[in-house]
């Protein structure tokens, strides 16, 4: 979205004359992060707990206050019509309407309860990824989320959303239990959760079930509906000619006809060949403009770099609203799109895992509303969050300011410490504020949370800094993270241009105009692989592939990556050299080099057609969608695309 169409905001969307019987209630989360420093004595619950509060929202949130005063008006009506009920009679019934949610003996008192439980809750929960931390979550991790989905969305009450789709559309090959857990006979649901995969939490493996993540495990259990994992291509032949095709989970309530198109995370390089070449296919049910279709990803949408994002106005315009997983800072609200009809809502994450400016946002989830064509969205305030202030100071500046010598560590120390102490103040007054809303609200008050609290500071032009961790160790007991409370930083400067030397390559932490907490912060793993392996003129194994396999044993804990890598390509050179027959000693390193860089040049094309991740392919039925194929994405510039549909 262009800075002018931030700066002229349309009105949100909104449901004239609502109708709760034709009303589709979702509560949306994304970025759950279940895991995260799940070590760590103060932080280590923050995530599930969220979560916790996430289900908590979905089963007893009330959806509309106005549906419940509307109800109680409509309650009096008929008393009075019916019994000619008094004011005495009213201001008995007032007093009894709050005991209406608690088991009750009387019939009216259980029907009241029933109805006023109806309009309180959610039809679903919708989630568009990263539910874990971690691609291989602990036990614990596992244990907790599973308990918590099985405490608040099983249950007796009716599933009001009528599934269309196939159910066994997706299901486990060899069993015979649905994909979709609420059409289970044997299992009782009262709020599904749908939910695609995030970059954290994606399949891996190729054993024999194919690629699996957590979410696998969940989904078999009962206790989710896992989206969004569309079949891979296995042969570069198949990527040339398959792309990417999403089948939705088709639903209905009343007259409201509703699509989910789920797209589990892929890498952006490749997500972005498939958009511009146009090979992202959605089935679409064939009167498509009846359907609100939405549709969930999990990429990235700030640009870094050419390929490595998500043009907002690539979607078609047969899509409603866009829930955007992946991006951490909250941007709840609906935001149009310039040239297109649809809308992007991201939740952002319900957990705070960086110490960046976005994570500082508020978090929310929303409540989403759907009625025919019509959607309206409430943001919804999280309280378990832990408040995270931060503040950005240049120290040469302050000093002028505030009068004291950048040269004088004491000086400079008492300095940050009472810019630290302002900031907590900051803290605890948001904590207090959010208390006291709530409260107002019926909610009961919490107890204070330790803060996050970060101050960066902009060292140029200071020669020497105090050490930051022990600097932190002093606000022990008084934040959440002492270690990471200050950080340091330069202003940047021209890059420099000098020669790597394959005996000492010049990693990008090598500057020695960088202080040790800024070279920390830039370190990453991938990066400093292969800025090493591209330094070492490697004879035998490819830069990028031998890159891939070691990311994937520290990002996914594959312990046989880089096991299974050489071994694959040392058969594949094998095969090559022998191609050629025999050969004499002088010429094996020509034909060697020859054969590798073409091995080099097939994995590549193979990592850009996805051949790299290899999934279970699943038998598909078409069910109530057209036949063909219809493509839902326009491999038009931003703005302009109109989609194309096959015939």
């Amino acid at each position: 979205m262009s800075d002018h169409g931030r700066d002229s905001v349309p009105p949100p969307p909104t449901i004239r004359n609502a109708e709760p019987d034709k009303t589709i209630r979702i509560l949306l989360a994304t970025d759950n992060h279940i895991g995260y420093l799940e070590r760590d004595p103060i932080r280590g619950q923050d995530s599930i707990n969220t979560f916790k509060e996430i289900l908590q929202l979905a089963v007893k949130h009330d959806v509309s206050q106005a549906s419940v005063a509307v109800f109680i008006l409509f309650l009096l009506s008929l008393l009075r019509n019916t019994f000619m009920c008094n004011r005495t009679h009213e201001a008995y019934l007032f007093s009894f309407l709050p005991m209406l949610f608690l088991p009750g003996e009387t019939p009216l008192s259980m029907t009241c309860r029933d109805i006023l439980r109806l309009l309180c809750q959610v039809d679903f929960i919708l989630l568009a990824g990263d539910l874990f931390h971690e691609n291989r979550p602990s036990r614990d991790c596992l244990y907790q989320v599973m308990a918590f989905l099985r405490e608040y969305t099983m249950g007796d009450k009716p599933v009001q959303v009528e599934l269309l789709s196939d159910p066994n559309e997706g299901k486990v090959e060899g069993y015979n239990f649905p994909a979709i857990n609420y059409e289970d006979p044997h299992l009782n649901v009262g709020i599904p959760v749908f939910s695609i995969h995030g970059n954290h939490d994606d399949p891996q493996g190729a054993g024999p079930e194919g690629a699996l993540c957590a979410l696998d495990v969940l989904s078999v259990s009962g206790l989710l509906n896992y989206m969004g994992k569309f079949d891979l291509p296995l042969s570069s032949t198949d990527a040339q000619n398959s792309g990417i095709a999403i089948k939705p989970v088709l639903l209905r309530k009343g007259s409201t006809y509703l699509g989910l198109y789920g797209v589990g995370n892929v890498k952006d390089q490749r997500m972005h060949f498939e958009l511009r070449s146009n090979r992202v296919r959605m089935y679409m049910p064939r009167n498509k403009d009846e359907w609100f279709n939405i549709l969930l990803l999990h990429q990235n949408r700030v640009r870094h770099g050419p390929q490595e994002s998500v043009p907002e106005g690539m979607f078609d315009d047969s899509v409603d609203l866009v829930v955007w997983g992946h991006e951490h800072d909250c941007r709840i609200v609906p935001e149009s799109v310039a040239g297109k009809p649809y809308h992007i809502t991201q939740p952002g994450s319900s957990v705070a895992t960086s110490l960046a400016d976005g994570e500082s946002i508020e978090k929310h989830v929303a409540l989403l509303q759907i009625q025919g064509k019509e959607f309206e969205l409430k943001p919804i305030p999280l309280r378990t969050v832990r408040p995270f202030v931060l503040e950005e100071v240049v120290l040469s500046e302050a000093a002028d300011e505030e009068g004291f010598d950048s040269s004088d560590q004491i000086a400079v120390s008492k300095f940050l410490k009472s810019r630290v102490n302002a900031l907590i103040d900051q803290a605890d007054q948001l904590w207090d504020d959010r208390n006291t809303r709530a409260v107002e609200e019926g909610e009961e008050e919490l107890p204070r949370m330790l803060p996050l609290v970060r101050l960066k500071v902009d060292t140029t032009g200071v020669s020497e800094m105090s050490n930051p961790i022990r600097f932190g160790q002093e606000f022990q007991g008084r934040i959440a993270n002492p270690r990471d409370l200050l950080v340091f930083h330069r202003a940047k400067k021209s890059a420099r241009t000098a020669k790597v030397m394959i005996d000492q390559p010049e990693l990008s932490i090598d500057d020695p105009e960088l202080s040790i907490s800024e070279k920390l912060s830039r370190v990453r793993v991938h990066t400093l692989v292969k800025e090493y392996l591209a330094a070492q003129e490697l004879q035998l194994l490819g830069e990028a592939g031998m890159s891939d396999a070691i990311q994937m044993f520290v990002e996914k804990d594959d312990s046989h990556a880089i096991q299974s890598h050489v071994s694959s390509a040392l058969r594949a050179l094998m095969r090559g050299v022998q191609a050629n027959g025999e050969l004499d000693e002088g010429d094996l390193d020509d034909v060697l080099s020859k054969v590798r860089e073409k091995h080099d040049q097939e994995y590549e094309e193979q990592a850009r057609a996805g051949k790299t991740a290899k999934a279970k392919v699943h038998p598909h039925s078409p069910s109530i969608l057209s036949p063909p194929l219809t493509a839902s994405f326009s491999a038009s510039e931003p703005g302009q695309g109109q989609g194309q549909s096959s015939s």
